[in-house]
């Protein structure tokens, strides 16, 4: 049974860093492409980091390049999200999801495989 966990968010101050977890289970993880998503106050789901099967394969969208770092242990069936010079815009609940990959990249955009989503972590920036 598909099984996806994050954590790690919390209240920060503009500037400030927080590290997100991922930890997944009932799936074959180091064969999937695993994705964050993040979904802002009334606003839709948007895929902002991918990482591939390979560990080189990585995505950032626009909004998060040079801010944020996704990195995977697949030992530990695990995805996480290093977050620095966090922003108010940056305020969203944070998912994590395998998505589709063609051989070991993310497809863009990014779109979940499951219709299945963790309860994800609020992440809240604010002074």
């Amino acid at each position: 049974q598909l099984q996806l966990v994050e954590s790690g968010g919390g209240l920060v101050q503009p500037g400030g860093s927080l590290r997100l977890s991922c930890a997944a289970s009932g799936f074959t993880f180091d064969a999937y492409a695993i994705g964050w998503f993040r979904q802002a106050p009334e606003m839709g789901r948007d895929g902002i980091s991918c990482i591939g099967t390979a560990h080189s394969s990585i995505y950032y969208d626009e909004s998060v390049k040079g801010q944020f770092t996704i990195s995977r242990d697949n030992t530990k069936n695990s995805i996480y999200l290093q977050m620095n010079h966090l922003k108010p815009e940056d305020t969203a609940v944070y998912y994590c999801a395998p998505v589709a990959r063609l051989n070991s990249d993310c497809i863009l955009p990014l779109s979940a495989i499951y219709n299945y989503w963790g309860r994800g972590t609020q992440v809240t920036v604010a002074s």
